[in-house]
């Protein structure tokens, strides 16, 4: 019985824990773009200007 007195509370507060900083990076805008981030080399436009061959 002691075990399940250490692990029940040790659980409910690491999950109330988990929850909140789920809910904080929801309120922080951190998952509003989900395929920005990934796609943001494939349209690159810095682009390095040509070198001529003669140098």
């Amino acid at each position: 019985m002691s075990f399940l007195g250490i692990t029940i509370p040790a659980t409910l507060l690491l999950s109330s824990v988990l929850v909140l900083l789920v809910v904080r990076a929801v309120r922080r805008g951190e998952f509003d773009d989900m395929e920005g981030p990934a796609q943001r080399h494939v349209f690159d436009d810095d682009r390095c200007p040509e070198r001529p061959d003669d140098l």
